[in-house]
């Protein structure tokens, strides 16, 4: 069960959680999250995102004091709107993701890859044209090695014939986290990161820029990369009613599907408590 009172910051997912099936956020979740920010707790969107799409974000959670991007690897303060501050900036050498990749192939045969490295304005993701991948718009099909040659925000590989949950579980037991962070957001592919990237690691560069502590923030997700936010996060952790089984098995309590506004409908309970 949450705490009592009020929280000093939240923390929310977006795909998933705050952002409804069909790629919108209600009229409703906004103003809600407009009255958290007026009663005087930070907002803070937190995505695995990549900064290319940070507009995006932007538009689909206006009150976020900061971002948590790239599930972690990229923090931004955005309390002066018009002058954005990058508070962390992680990258994952492009040798090091080479590796990660060699060791899950030499155990689980070969991998549907593609690599996210540029971070301007929807810079496309680099690697295999692949249709299971859900935005092919944002695709430049290149060969592996082309993609590798220099540093990269995180990696996503798929198996055809591997359930995303089955590849994570053997991915975590193949890569060392000193190697890269794996984790997976629902996509239908793991999502390789930097090694100590997580959405709890961006997450606590925000609470150290306040002054907050870890027990006065409550956080909002849906998948298994928001798990490391939910074991760090002291004043409650709410999963959505269509979560992965781990995140609801972690939480301290389940609100609406994002579909019905349950970010909202729980923030506005609270209050009016």
């Amino acid at each position: 069960m949450r705490s009592s009172g009020l929280p000093k910051l939240i923390a929310t997912d977006l795909d998933g959680t705050l952002v409804r099936s069909d790629e919108t956020v209600s009229e409703y979740t906004r103003a809600v999250l407009e009255r958290v920010k007026a009663a005087g707790i930070h907002i803070v969107g937190a995505t695995g995102r990549g900064p290319r799409l940070t507009e995006l974000v932007r538009f689909d959670i206006p009150a976020a004091d900061f971002l948590v991007m790239g599930g972690g690897s990229r923090v931004v303060d955005l309390r002066d709107p018009e002058h954005p501050a990058v508070l962390r900036d992680e990258r994952l050498a492009g040798d090091v993701l080479a590796g990660v990749l060699t060791r899950l192939e030499q155990e689980l045969g070969t991998l549907s890859v593609l690599i996210e490295a540029g971070d301007h304005h929807e810079a496309p993701l680099w690697g295999d044209a692949d249709p299971a991948w859900r935005y092919p718009d944002v695709v430049e099909a290149r060969i592996r090695a082309e993609c590798l040659t220099g540093p990269v925000i995180k990696g996503f590989a798929r198996h055809p014939e591997c359930d995303v949950d089955q590849l994570l579980k053997a991915a975590q037991r193949l890569v060392p986290p000193t190697m890269a962070t794996v984790t997976q957001a629902g996509l239908g592919y793991i999502e390789i990161c930097p090694p100590g990237v997580d959405k709890a690691s961006g997450l606590a560069v925000v609470a150290t820029a306040l002054g907050v502590d870890p027990g006065d923030v409550l956080v909002f997700g849906d998948m298994p990369n928001d798990l490391p936010m939910f074991r760090w996060a002291g004043f409650g952790r709410v999963a959505v009613a269509n979560a992965h089984p781990q995140v609801r098995a972690l939480a301290d309590e389940t609100t609406l599907t994002n579909d019905a506004d349950g970010v909202a409908t729980y923030l506005d309970a609270m209050l009016k408590l």
